[in-house]
């Protein structure tokens, strides 16, 4: 029933077994330490543990994009290959349109040591004895290292390897891990609404923040949750409704905070968000500057948070066709990332991407390059080999040649696009579409 409810993010469920959740960490943690003690005499150094399962084409591709890979429930894997199979061909049966795939889990002792999601050998308490079970604790974080096609006894599978992670030496899950510690605040289940979201997951995170919202106890909890449930819908698309949320938390705030309080500036911002999405240009544009002016008061020079109010506001110049202007808030975004942030985060990147589309709008085509160049190279660095967002910028990259009418350089990049966006997309996603007509377009004019 837990698994269930943290592989389904059952809300109601969760918040009523927050105590099971915790104690169970708690009993992998004791017994981790414990076993770790007994195996400090030199036993094997590395173990090597499966899981089996069916699972959906969407699924799958996002596993196929490779990097980081973390499970949100309590992972049981089995020391026995065989076992792991049987799961596979269990769920098959159930729904022979999903797809088998068995994770083989490389655990080096040394880092599990150190590991802030602990393991186990339950096998002495667990009621299926035969299954020689470790049980992992919640979001244990491993690399995807090799995905292959297999078979046994009949059955086809994806065998995909994985090693478990460590923050200290892993840098793509140190940065990762560090952006969300940055970016999490509030209490337990606040930072749960948050992940929610993250995940995609927003009629649950939806439900959880009523829930809080029924339970809170003074106005600023409910400025809060009126707050979050602003960002759900304007992740949903229902624009009037997220800005009628974000006006009860901003009216609460104007009553409760300081006129100059970093907060105001986050409704104003959102509020902008919505406005923008709307395409009510001028309206956002105005939030935006507000926003902009609380931070200047409240916050030191080149703060993170003044990026991303140079970069919304550029991206209102850009769709108002005012293109000097745009640049001009890019360019302040990109130099205070450059401060704020390390060589080869995403977020540089994206600066350096913006800066290129308004080149480009410009007819200014060999600058343009330059700056899809670097964004290139950095997504290269900070993003998994297929990730999406590095088939856009060789998208935008063979885009610019084409306009330039260096036709092959077009095709290739726009080629490589496509190749990357068929392994992490939907075959009927609307980039593949895109890229497919690109392709044919530059065919035609070579």
């Amino acid at each position: 029933m837990l698994n269930k409810a943290l592989g389904k993010l059952q809300v109601e469920t969760l918040l009523k077994m927050g105590i099971v959740i915790r104690d169970l960490h708690r009993n992998i943690e004791k017994l981790h330490a414990e076993q770790t003690n007994e195996m400090s005499d030199g036993t094997t150094k590395e173990i090597t543990v499966y899981r089996g399962k069916a699972m959906t084409q969407e699924d799958f591709n996002k596993i196929k994009q490779g990097g980081l890979l973390s499970f949100n429930n309590f992972l049981s894997t089995s020391t026995d290959r065989t076992v792991a199979i049987g799961f596979i061909q269990e769920g098959l049966e159930s729904n022979s349109k999903k797809i088998g795939v068995l994770f083989k889990m490389n655990i080096d002792r040394s880092i599990s040591s150190s590991s802030s999601a602990p393991f186990a050998n339950i096998n002495k308490y667990s009621y299926f004895k035969t299954e020689n079970e470790i049980l992992f604790s919640m979001h244990t974080v491993f690399r995807v290292h090799q995905i292959e096609e297999k078979k046994h006894d009949g059955i086809t599978f994806w065998r995909v390897k994985l090693t478990l992670t460590n923050a200290n030496d892993d840098q793509q899950l140190s940065t990762l891990m560090e952006s969300i510690r940055q970016e999490i605040t509030g209490t337990g289940w606040e930072k749960m609404g948050f992940l929610l979201r993250k995940l995609g997951e927003n009629n649950k995170a939806e439900e959880l923040y009523n829930m809080l919202l029924n339970e809170a106890s003074n106005e600023n909890d409910e400025s809060y949750c009126y707050h979050c449930l602003g960002m759900i819908k304007n992740d949903l698309g229902q624009y009037d409704e997220a800005i009628e949320f974000y006006q009860k938390s901003l009216d609460i705030e104007e009553k409760t905070l300081p006129p100059n309080d970093p907060d105001l500036a986050s409704s104003y911002n959102n509020i902008g968000l919505v406005h923008y999405n709307m395409g009510e240009y001028s309206k956002a544009l105005s939030s935006y500057e507000r926003s902009l002016e609380i931070k200047k008061i409240a916050l030191p020079p080149n703060h993170p948070d003044f990026a991303q109010s140079y970069n919304n506001i550029g991206n209102v110049y850009i769709n108002m066709g005012e293109y000097s202007k745009a640049l001009s808030s890019y360019e302040r975004s990109l130099e205070i990332r450059k401060i704020a942030l390390p060589p080869n985060h995403p977020n540089l990147a994206s600066s350096y991407n913006n800066i290129g589309i308004v080149y480009r709008n410009m007819g200014e085509y060999s600058t343009a390059l330059t700056y899809y160049e670097k964004d290139l190279e950095i997504s290269l660095k900070a993003l998994p080999p297929n990730h999406p967002d590095l088939a856009t910028s060789h998208n935008n990259i063979g885009a610019v040649y084409e306009n330039m009418g260096e036709y092959s350089k077009a095709l290739s990049y726009y080629e490589k696009a496509q190749d990357i966006w068929k392994k992490s997309l939907p075959s009927n996603h609307p980039h593949i579409a895109l890229v497919k007509s690109n392709i044919e377009d530059v065919k035609k004019k070579m």
